[in-house]
């Protein structure tokens, strides 16, 4: 695939600095990468807030994750990005960061697999929970990847959200999906109740997401509980 990396750059530096005034990550967290081709990638670097960035802080790396053009180190977890991009072919982006309503689940141990809003059972479907993984390590990429081939977007247990696209935005806009579904479920809760969706209607969502050619799993619990 051939890359304008001037554009990429732009992009990713756009993504960056929505997470950090939307408040998705703080201080230097998060981390933002793109396929540039089958063997390069745009990373962002380790140590520096994602609000703040410039196009010569922005490093390229292979797939051993090692650095072929840029002056800086690059996020601590490049081997999460590159875990994902070895199993997803499609994946063309992902999104790493901390926004605090979705990172309250992961946090509590609460999986976002409820079937209450069209529009996340269309774009995402389930928001499995992945098991805790040391950052920065390989135990983080272990447990993600039993689930990687399935879904789009993930809860790491005590640690944050991932999100994968087939380009940068459509990455990023899967974090703010899953963020305002989390702040909306924990609404909800609060008022006292939550509808979730009858099996049939869910089937109907399913269908329009073949449709879209959305073919990650759309399955969450009560649909699991109601086989």
């Amino acid at each position: 695939m051939n890359s304008n990396i001037g554009e990429y750059k732009d992009q990713l530096l756009l993504v960056g600095k929505r997470m950090y005034d939307r408040g998705y990550v703080a201080s230097n967290d998060g981390n933002i990468s793109a396929r540039l081709d089958e063997d390069r990638f745009l990373i962002t670097p380790t140590g520096m807030s994602k609000g703040f960035m410039k196009k010569e802080d922005l490093i390229v790396i292979d797939r051993k994750g090692r650095v072929i053009e840029g002056n800086r180190k690059p996020s601590s977890e490049v081997f999460l990005h590159l875990a994902v991009y070895e199993q997803r072919p499609d994946v063309r982006s992902v999104c790493h960061a901390h926004p605090p309503y979705a990172t309250a689940f992961a946090v509590a141990g609460i999986p976002l697999d409820e079937c209450v809003l069209p529009e996340v059972i269309i774009t995402l479907g389930h928001i499995p929970l992945v098991e805790y993984g040391t950052t920065g390590t390989d135990e983080i990429c272990k447990p993600l990847l039993k689930y990687v081939k399935e879904f789009d977007a993930f809860l790491l247990a005590n640690h944050g959200v991932l999100t994968v696209g087939g380009d940068l935005l459509s990455a990023y806009h899967k974090m703010e999906t899953v963020e305002h579904f989390a702040r909306i479920l924990t609404i909800a809760r609060q008022l006292g109740n939550v509808n979730v969706l009858p099996r049939e209607e869910v089937n109907k969502l399913i269908a329009a997401r073949h449709r879209y050619g959305i073919k990650t799993k759309a399955n969450c619990r009560a649909c699991d509980d109601q086989d």
